[in-house]
């Protein structure tokens, strides 16, 4: 399953490989796609991790969620 996240594009100064370590820590995460350009990140996860939780994994990394 993909859930897709837009974020706020002034918060770029997070590495992608920081981005890909963080929501890897998440059990059920096989990885994540970055897209610069429109800012959002699609992550691929089993329905064990929930969208909360990653988007709670998101914000700990500097990113806040725009629903």
């Amino acid at each position: 399953m993909y859930s897709t996240f837009q974020i706020n594009s002034d918060e770029w100064l997070v590495c992608n490989n920081q981005i890909m370590s963080k929501i890897g820590e998440l059990q059920g995460v096989f990885g994540a796609e970055v897209d610069f350009v429109n800012g959002r990140i699609s992550v691929n996860h089993t329905d064990e991790v929930s969208r909360e939780d990653i988007s709670k994994k998101l914000e700990e990394i500097g990113f806040k969620n725009q629903y």
